[in-house]
């Protein structure tokens, strides 16, 4: 048996066609069954307390946040610029965006733009075990 042009021309559209098919297909499924990454945690246990004393600080880049330890009582604030989210960069007493140079200062309030708000605070608690929780949720 001969193959002629016109028989060879349908069997060449076929395969095309039915490979593109089964590409399309093999992308759908792809697609669909994409696992997204978990949401990050809520809160972070830093560690014991008595490892910050009163009027000390510390910067910490998993969350990343910065907390204080004052005379009574703890404060943190998110270290992601308002502007874009960033994370931003302690600059002696202030913190400075490195994207777009926005200036925050030791209390994360805002002092040059382009960010229009402050840093967002974060709530910080002793735990019974004497473990500091960082909440940022």
């Amino acid at each position: 048996m001969t193959l002629t042009r016109r028989d060879f021309l349908k069997l060449a559209t076929n395969t095309v066609l039915g490979l593109g098919g089964a590409l399309t297909i093999g992308g759908l499924l792809r697609f669909f069954g994409y696992a997204a990454d978990p949401p990050p945690p809520a809160e972070y246990n830093i560690g014991p307390a008595k490892d910050l004393p009163a009027r000390t600080s510390v910067v910490i880049p998993s969350i990343p946040a910065y907390v204080r330890h004052n005379e009574n009582d703890y404060t943190a604030f998110s270290l992601k610029c308002t502007h874009l989210g960033c994370t931003v960069e302690k600059k002696g007493d202030s913190f400075e965006c490195p994207c777009h140079g926005s200036r925050y200062d030791n209390n994360g309030g805002l002092t040059r733009g382009p960010a229009t708000r402050r840093l967002k605070e974060l709530r910080v608690e002793e735990n019974e075990n004497g473990d500091l929780i960082v909440y940022v949720g």
